[in-house]
């Protein structure tokens, strides 16, 4: 399953004419090939009738050109008594969308939570974060974080912590 995944670095300037800058960086991404794709498909659908695979949920977040909304599983993770979004494979869809849309909703079945978001941007708050992130789901997800697991060092873990945002989930007031 692994060997259906292809790296690609998405620059958000790409679109922006002669005033780009040739070497400036692209935020790391690695895109889901089309079985994985298919996999993540029926994640979702399970969440959505209640079926929570190990604690999984699915994200439904506007999307910033569309306006409709976009829905894709997810892994939400709990630190300290707080609940996070952790984007394991980098600067996606999603997590475009989240930064404008500041929010949206969890649902496993009938059970849908509304939020918004804070992104963690703090290196050592987020490098806990992460840490805690992969020794939970380092089974599913640690082909993402490029060598990077749970029993790195701080400084490991902070080295590559700008390419995994991570939202911490603000449940909406009722």
């Amino acid at each position: 399953m692994h060997t259906d995944l292809k790296r690609e670095h998405c620059s958000p300037h790409a679109a922006h004419g002669p005033e780009v800058l040739v070497n400036a960086p692209t935020p790391y991404y690695v895109q889901a090939g089309p079985l994985v794709t298919r996999f993540n498909s029926l994640f979702g659908k399970l969440a959505r009738v209640g079926i929570s695979l190990a604690g999984s949920a699915e994200l439904s977040v506007r999307g910033r050109t569309s306006g409709k909304m976009q829905r894709i599983p997810v892994n939400p993770h709990r630190y300290e008594g707080v609940e996070y979004l952790v984007s394991a494979r980098g600067h996606s869809q999603w997590v475009r969308n989240m930064r404008v849309a500041g929010g949206g909703e969890l649902r496993v079945g009938r059970k849908v939570r509304a939020f918004t978001v804070v992104e963690i941007t703090d290196p050592v708050e987020k490098a806990a974060i992460l840490r805690t992130y992969l020794e939970k789901w380092g089974w599913e997800v640690n082909q993402f974080f490029q060598g990077v697991d749970a029993k790195a060092s701080d400084a490991e873990i902070r080295a590559i912590a700008g390419d995994h945002p991570v939202f911490r989930i603000v449940p909406a007031s009722r």
